[in-house]
C-alpha cells in the first residue's frame, strides 16, 4: 500500500466515524480529538500490516467507542432497544473484518453500516 492509499483509507475511516458522532450529537471538539488519536494509532498499525487496511474503519470505530466509554459512557446507544428502556451500546460487527456494521447483539440485528447511523437514529 502506498502512502496515498494509506492516507485515503484513514481519511475515509475518519469521515465515517465523524458522521456517526454527528448523527448522535456527540461530535464535540474533545470527542473529535479522540478520533484523531485513534486514526494516528491505526496509521502505525496499517503501516505494519498493510493487508489489514480493509479492517481499519471498524477498528477505529471500536477505538473511539472504547475511549468514549472511559470518559463519557456508552456510545452509540442502541436505537432498537433504547425505545424499550434497555440502554446499551451497539457493537461493531465483525470485530475484525471488512464492511463493519453497528449491531445490536441483544436482538442480533445489524443496525447500520459504520458511517450511516443517521438513518438508524431517526
Amino acid at each position: 500500500m502506498d502512502r496515498m492509499e494509506l492516507e485515503q483509507t484513514l481519511h475515509t475511516a475518519r469521515a465515517l466515524i465523524l458522521a456517526d458522532l454527528v448523527a448522535g450529537d456527540v461530535a464535540e471538539a474533545d470527542v473529535v480529538s479522540l478520533v484523531e488519536d485513534a486514526v494516528a494509532q491505526r496509521r502505525w498499525w496499517v503501516e505494519q500490516w498493510p493487508e489489514g487496511a480493509g479492517f481499519v474503519v471498524g477498528l477505529i470505530a471500536q477505538d473511539v467507542q472504547d475511549a468514549l466509554l472511559e470518559r463519557y459512557g456508552r456510545w452509540p446507544l442502541c436505537p432498537v432497544c433504547t425505545r424499550s428502556g434497555d440502554l446499551h451500546a451497539l457493537e461493531v460487527e465483525p470485530e475484525l473484518g471488512p464492511d463493519p456494521h453497528w449491531a445490536c447483539t441483544k436482538q442480533t440485528v445489524l443496525v447500520a453500516p459504520v458511517g450511516s447511523l443517521a438513518g438508524a437514529l431517526r
